[in-house]
């Protein structure tokens, strides 16, 4: 299985992401938990896990408002 990320601009376009082929979600989720700050700097608003092409979830990638 690979596990994969693609992320969408605020209207839901798809943006260039970085090789991100990875063999589990842990991964996966590790591997986005390290540059996601760096994605929402360049425009990235949301990331979308795929598994084998199939999206397990989507997740907001704004700050948390303190």
């Amino acid at each position: 299985m690979t596990w994969t990320w693609k992320l969408e601009d605020a209207e839901g376009n798809t943006l260039d992401t970085p090789d991100s082929d990875l063999g589990s979600q842990g991964d996966a989720e590790s591997w986005l938990g390290e540059r996601w700050r760096e994605f929402a700097d360049q425009g990235a608003s949301t990331a979308v896990l795929q598994e084998d092409g199939k999206t397990v979830y989507r997740m907001d990638l704004s700050p948390a408002e303190e």
